[in-house]
């Protein structure tokens, strides 16, 4: 591949990326209108729910004011220029990828605080047996764009093969 071919991928998994999270959000608070508080089951290990997050990942630095969602996405947009100057440079597909997933994402959750104050989260999982009870945090679509980015990462700077630096000089 072609640093314009990376370049290439990563815009397409950032469009995506955006385009899938903001429509699902859409048809969840729109057409399902769904409430907080409200539970769909789907599986008996997946629910929809509504949770509105005025903090960073995981809820931690809850910002309640008008003050503090801005300077929320003010962060974002930071964050995403990086990401967006990283994947300009990407010299691998799984790296463009990954950047792309990670700032689809960053965007998608970013468009929701201008929007909506917050950012909408639906995916609730959990396991539940007589004797114990598992729950993952709320997430969105988003979300586990960033997650699947950030494993590719991963993944490529531990296991993955570097570009022949030879063949580039």
């Amino acid at each position: 591949m072609t640093p314009s071919q990376h370049l290439k991928l990563g815009l397409i998994a950032l469009v995506a990326t955006l385009v899938v999270d903001q429509a699902f959000k859409v048809f969840m608070l729109q057409v399902v209108q769904i409430t907080p508080g409200q539970v769909i089951t789907v599986l008996p290990v997946l629910d929809l729910v509504m949770a509105w997050n005025y903090g960073v990942s995981f809820g931690m630095f809850q910002q309640d004011g008008m003050a503090g969602q801005w300077a929320l996405v003010a962060f974002k947009v930071a964050a995403v220029v990086l990401i967006a100057w990283w994947l300009w440079r990407a010299e691998t597909g799984m790296t463009a990828l990954g950047l792309g997933l990670i700032a689809g994402g960053a965007i998608g959750n970013g468009l929701d605080r201008v929007l909506y104050g917050g950012v909408a989260d639906f995916f609730a999982f959990h396991i539940t047996t007589a004797s114990w009870q598992f729950q993952w945090y709320v997430f969105n679509l988003a979300d586990v764009g960033i997650v699947a980015g950030v494993a590719l990462l991963l993944y490529e700077s531990l296991l993955g093969k570097r570009p022949d630096a030879s063949k580039s000089a």
